[in-house]
């Protein structure tokens, strides 16, 4: 049962202010694959997906082209050599 006085048209959660990040986060990118899998794979799945970095959005295909492994056994192996080529730290707003 729905509360009268809280408004439908409100969001659940206030997203704050501020420009949008383009983008998706590696992790999402992540959870849409299951694993293991070739790093073929995910660029035939994937590869056009753009990724936040901190250096600003780029194609996940040109982040996997600057890896050496040709497969990943898990999630955790994935975001770890993803991570290793684009670096940690802050995304870039537009």
């Amino acid at each position: 049962m729905a509360d009268d006085d809280e408004s439908e048209d409100e969001p659940a959660v206030s997203l704050g202010e501020g420009p949008d990040v383009e983008g998706a986060p590696v992790a999402r990118v992540a959870e849409r694959l299951m694993w293991g899998i070739e790093k073929s794979e995910i660029v035939a799945r994937e590869g056009d997906t753009v990724v936040r970095t901190p250096d600003g959005p780029r194609d996940l295909s040109d982040v996997l082209s600057e890896i050496d492994e040709p497969y990943f056994a898990t999630r955790q192996e994935f975001t770890e050599a993803i991570e290793s080529a684009i670096g940690t730290g802050p995304v870039p707003t537009e």
